[in-house]
């Protein structure tokens, strides 16, 4: 085990506590891990695949997965001790943990905020990244179809959780274009310009394009989020509520094949 297993950086650390609602991830732990009464901040970082040997150590991994978003849960250190228990708590059972937690989270915020995808969808559209508008190839392809030709893993699991808000977001979209605006057009390019150029870091003078893009697919996404992030986070839109709105925005621009490569 390096010495980065545990080097999390800024944007990871963000990204799990705006994800989490600064909450213990465990099922039914009411744990608040910072508030505004105290200095003390009561989360531990926990890896889902360890980081030493032994336990759910997966030696396939290199330090920098192992420090990755996607292999943390946030949880308090009594349920830190608690999930060590390897016969009750596995790799997927904290995979699955995390998840539940989240989704719960983002469906509370949504209750809350009915406006969270209005808000997230007039903050991507309102970057600034240069680009021609794009009126055509907006086409919906079959979601397992898509999957399976981009070779996504990891991801899987998100998209088939989020795809749920396909339908809202599309009403939110034909909402936008009854009062003539391009927003839906701008949003959709704004992401397809990201994804070009995440996946140019990738595929660089590949002969055979699509093989790296099937190998790095769930790479790319998380670049993705994390430059939609980066994005936000200069804007003057940004705030808590448009990081979770960018997962389900970022899952309906999947489906519309502005992230990865269409089915042939």
């Amino acid at each position: 085990m390096g010495s980065q297993a545990r080097n999390y950086s800024q944007l990871t650390l963000k990204r799990l506590f705006a994800l989490s609602g600064n909450k213990c991830a465990f099922p039914g732990c009411n744990i608040i891990f910072t508030n505004n009464e105290t200095t003390e901040n009561l989360s531990n970082i926990c890896h889902i695949e360890d980081a030493e040997e032994g336990g759910r150590y997966n030696p396939d991994m290199n330090d920098s997965e192992r420090a990755s978003f996607d292999n943390l849960i946030l949880l308090c250190p009594t349920h830190h001790k608690i999930t060590d228990n390897l016969a009750l708590f596995s790799v997927e059972n904290l995979r699955e943990m995390k998840r539940n937690h989240e989704t719960n989270y983002l469906n509370e915020r949504l209750t809350n905020n009915p406006s969270m995808l209005s808000n997230a969808i007039n903050a991507i559209s309102n970057l600034d990244l240069e680009n021609d508008i794009e009126t055509d190839s907006l086409k919906i392809f079959n979601l397992k179809e898509k999957i399976a030709y981009n070779q996504v893993k990891r991801n899987i699991s998100i998209i088939d959780e989020y795809k749920i808000y396909h339908s809202k977001i599309n009403s939110l979209y034909d909402e936008l274009e009854s009062q003539g605006s391009i927003k839906k057009e701008k949003l959709l390019n704004n992401i397809k310009l990201i994804y070009t150029k995440v996946k140019g870091n990738y595929i660089l003078d590949s002969e055979n394009i699509i093989e790296s893009i099937r190998l790095n697919s769930d790479n790319i996404i998380d670049d993705i989020y994390n430059e939609l992030f980066i994005q936000m986070e200069k804007s003057s839109f940004f705030n808590e509520d448009i990081m979770l709105g960018i997962r389900l925005i970022m899952v309906d621009a999947f489906i519309r094949c502005k992230i990865l490569e269409e089915p042939i």
